[in-house]
């Protein structure tokens, strides 16, 4: 889809908020479903110690930061199968068909980081945490995606997720089949007062 067809979706939502019959809305919800909605698994990616980099070393040492993260984040993504929505400031939004490739690409991101983290100083290291739901999404063009999933993935891994973590929703978690054999652990979430149950996945061997 193109810019045209984003404008065709802002006209949609207009003409909605327009709508006075609940009857009429519900169609036009049902059209923008059909025309816009998939079920895919939401991923969020955010870059982690921004006030303080950026308040100790300057904005233009930390955007030469976001740089790296976006030559490493994108080719990892597109081999797994991920689209990539949108970079935007010191995230990366993307899509994959499914939780485990979406797992897949958190787990090989955190680890690839960590090696070129070997190799620069530690003002230049970046670190990340990720957030994953899975579910319906209304994506947007090239330009963007909203819902509840979107909205779960970016609470688990732009407000919640530590550097080095990755989280999943159950619901998403739920999807992985045991013998993909992915370990993790229940973490109780709460923000703004909803529950979200979710799982912090564990990714380094035990010793």
């Amino acid at each position: 889809m193109d810019k045209q067809s984003a404008k065709q979706f802002q006209d949609l939502l207009l003409s909605y908020s327009q709508e006075n019959s609940a009857d009429g809305r519900q169609k036009m919800e049902e059209h923008i479903w059909k025309q816009y909605g998939t079920e895919q698994a939401a991923f969020v990616l955010d870059m982690s110690g921004f006030s303080l980099l950026t308040r100790k070393h300057g904005i233009v040492h930390y955007l030469s930061m976001v740089r790296r993260m976006q030559m490493i984040a994108e080719p990892i993504i597109k081999t797994h199968h991920g689209k990539i929505i949108k970079f935007e400031a010191d995230n990366c939004y993307a899509v994959f068909p499914d939780t485990l490739p979406a797992i897949n690409v958190a787990v090989a991101l955190q680890l690839a980081f960590e090696a070129s983290n070997l190799i620069t100083p530690d003002e230049l290291d970046v670190h990340i945490a990720c957030g994953i739901d899975y579910g319906k999404i209304l994506i947007i063009g090239e330009e963007d995606f909203f819902g509840d999933t979107v909205n779960r993935a970016c609470k688990l891994g732009e407000d919640v997720a530590a550097a080095g973590e990755i989280l999943v929703t159950r619901d998403a978690l739920q999807r992985i089949p045991p013998e993909a054999d992915i370990k993790s652990h229940a973490v109780n979430i709460s923000i703004s007062g909803i529950d979200i149950p979710a799982y912090s996945i564990e990714y380094h061997p035990q010793t």
